[in-house]
């Protein structure tokens, strides 16, 4: 990763903005790709939520049952969902 010259991107008015091809695949970041969005200290940091990235973490508690690990996952994206529901009705109102 110090390879990589920093590359100065610039936010469109709907707050969007590019991530070098470089970093795109380095993360594994798609058009569907999602994020985290976190304040730090230093600023803003984007976690990408590639497939690649949450697959490499499905299985790592060793579920005896794969049933239980799967069951666990769909509770997790619809309580990601509904956070996303409340995030948005903050900001439109």
């Amino acid at each position: 990763m110090n390879t990589l010259t920093l590359s100065p991107v610039s936010f469109t008015a709907k707050g969007q903005l590019v991530i070098p091809v470089q970093l795109r695949r380095m993360f594994g970041i798609t058009q569907k790709t999602r994020a985290i969005i976190k304040p730090t200290p230093e600023g803003i940091l984007i976690q990408p939520m590639s497939k690649a990235s949450i697959d490499a973490g499905c299985g790592i508690l060793n579920s005896e049952k794969p049933e239980v690990a799967i069951k666990a996952r769909a509770l997790y994206k619809i309580e990601e969902e509904k956070l996303e529901e409340r995030r948005a009705r903050r900001c439109i109102g």
